[in-house]
């Protein structure tokens, strides 16, 4: 594990919340035992997790939680555990087919981040009835769920939502016109991303242009804002929301291409590298801080207790969620934190996910000089 990954699993240890998860497995009944317990047999270490990721575009996923639940999944089982991986590559299509290959394989348990929450349920009970319990992880997937983690996605819209009316300062009013640049329609993520940020900008301002992007992709945002710019008018428009950072790179670019001196600020989620780097030159004016190490050992913790027991341990803490298709499904929810100027030091660097040196590369020196980012 390098210094950085130790780091972060120390932060999460220091900031984790006590949990403890009972395995009730849905809100409906089943005899003395629920649903997991009854597909998912007893074992020992030697079991195999299956791990399917949705995509790579954003750094995250390979960056942070695929190694931290590996070493996590090794750590819980005396390092006979292992991880069958896959990345669907933002294709729902192939993540079915990754589904029935893990299905195939008999992993023992299953993590799920699901390309299309809605078109992955026909696998996940596919995998239920070959006897693999399924967890979902970031995403809330459709389908007989055993268990999820993420984070508060809702809260995460209106911490975005707070920033941007924050920043745009003398401009918050009901007459200043912004875009929405929201995120995948495949991700129901993007739904509570969205309807937390309108909770706080509803009424506040003027959403002159929404859009909810097919994929998280810059290059669609790209196209997006240079629509909005050319229907609006670079200089009415005085501030952005963007869902994540990836996006927001896109917009900033369209903007700066528009030929805008003073760019409106714009949100993000995720803390990339690349965003944290455009808050610190003030491109970008916020992103969102969620602790991945959290959310990933989080989650192998579940994965490893369910493919051992049949059931969640009880030294998890419960709370429960509903999907599409299911109630009453265990979860963990981890908080998260608006990432501006003022604590990227007691974030992302704090928590391991860089240091100074990755982030005031000699492009940003002087930058990260004149916020006292040393």
């Amino acid at each position: 594990m390098n210094t950085r990954m130790r780091r972060a699993a120390v932060a999460f240890c220091a900031t984790a919340m006590a949990v403890s998860l009972a395995a009730c497995g849905s809100a409906k009944e089943s005899g003395d035992k629920s649903d997991t317990e009854k597909t998912a047999g007893k074992k020992g270490d030697a079991i195999t997790v299956g791990l399917l990721l949705p995509e790579n575009q954003t750094a995250r996923y390979e960056k942070f939680d695929k190694p931290i639940i590996e070493k996590q999944i090794s750590d819980l089982t005396n390092g006979k555990g292992k991880v069958e991986y896959l990345n669907a590559k933002q294709d729902a299509t192939l993540q079915s087919q990754q589904i029935d290959t893990m299905i195939t394989k008999k992993v023992d348990v299953l993590i799920l981040d699901a390309v299309d929450y809605k078109a992955v349920a026909g696998g996940v009970k596919k995998a239920k009835d070959a006897g693999i319990p399924v967890v979902a992880y970031d995403r809330l997937a459709e389908g007989p769920i055993s268990a999820y983690t993420s984070f508060d996605n809702t809260e995460v819209g209106k911490t975005q939502g707070e920033a941007l009316l924050k920043a745009m300062g003398s401009d918050a009013k009901a007459s200043s016109k912004i875009v929405m640049m929201n995120g995948a329609i495949t991700d129901p993520n993007a739904k509570q991303f969205k309807d937390g940020a309108l909770s706080v900008l509803k009424g506040k301002v003027d959403i002159a242009k929404s859009y909810d992007t097919k994929e998280w992709k810059p290059e669609n945002a790209n196209a997006n804002m240079e629509g909005a710019i050319s229907a609006i008018g670079k200089d009415k428009i005085k501030g952005v929301y963007s869902a994540n950072d990836g996006m927001a790179g896109g917009i900033i670019t369209a903007l700066k291409a528009a030929g805008l001196k003073k760019l409106p600020p714009v949100t993000g989620q995720d803390a990339e590298l690349a965003g944290v780097q455009r808050i610190v030159t003030g491109d970008q004016y916020m992103s969102v801080f969620k602790s991945y190490p959290q959310e990933a050992e989080t989650v192998a913790k579940m994965a490893v207790s369910i493919a051992k027991t049949g059931k969640v341990d009880s030294s998890l803490q419960t709370s429960t969620v509903d999907s599409g298709t299911d109630k009453g499904i265990p979860s963990v929810i981890v908080p998260v934190v608006s990432l501006t100027q003022d604590n990227i030091k007691d974030t992302v660097v704090k928590e391991g996910y860089y240091t100074l040196d990755e982030i005031c590369t000699a492009k940003y020196k002087a930058a990260c000089d004149k916020i006292g980012l040393k």
